[in-house]
């Protein structure tokens, strides 16, 4: 059994009342070339050694949480309950969003750091794409932007990109 903990108690007063949670469960090794890829695109200089023979990528497969949203706030939570179910056809498009958003709409990822994260620059790249959001990156930054609601393969991806891009649009 492993286990990671997500600690929300940065700039309080008294840690005690700030949330934090303990995720439990089994990790592994895992070979998935896809999931290889999307850790080398999100970061780039990993792949220099991503090859070697002592790299490996591990899954966490979660079993339970442990959750401390304050004082007196306590939960256990299942494994299941945490996350969001696997999107296969999602998974199977990320690489093609993602160099279909490159090659087209580099302008539109740009937009959506400057005018909806209020980030600077103009080289921002699309690092990955889930059912929650997606991933921006630029030099050795890395940022979110979540979907409004979540998405399940490429059709409902482009419907949300259209969406953020419309929406950046508007914003100043």
């Amino acid at each position: 059994m492993s286990s990671l903990l997500f600690d929300g108690t940065a700039g309080r007063d008294d840690p005690l009342t700030g949330p934090r949670v303990t995720v439990l469960g089994e990790f592994a090794t895992t070979g998935d070339r896809r999931l290889l890829s999307r850790f080398t695109e999100r970061h780039p200089s990993a792949a220099a050694y991503a090859g070697f023979g002592d790299f490996h990528l591990y899954r966490l497969t979660v079993r339970r949480a442990h959750l401390v949203a304050g004082f007196g706030r306590i939960e256990a939570i299942a494994g299941e309950a945490l996350l969001f179910p696997a999107s296969p056809a999602l998974a199977g498009a990320e690489d093609e969003i993602l160099r279909h958003m490159a090659a087209e709409h580099a302008d539109a990822i740009n937009l959506y750091a400057n005018r909806l994260l209020g980030l600077p620059g103009s080289d921002w790249r699309l690092t990955g794409i889930d059912p929650e959001g997606i991933d921006l990156r630029r030099g050795g930054r890395v940022e979110r932007l979540d979907f409004e609601t979540p998405v399940s393969d490429a059709s409902a991806a482009r419907v949300a990109l259209v969406r953020l891009a419309n929406l950046a649009r508007q914003r100043p």
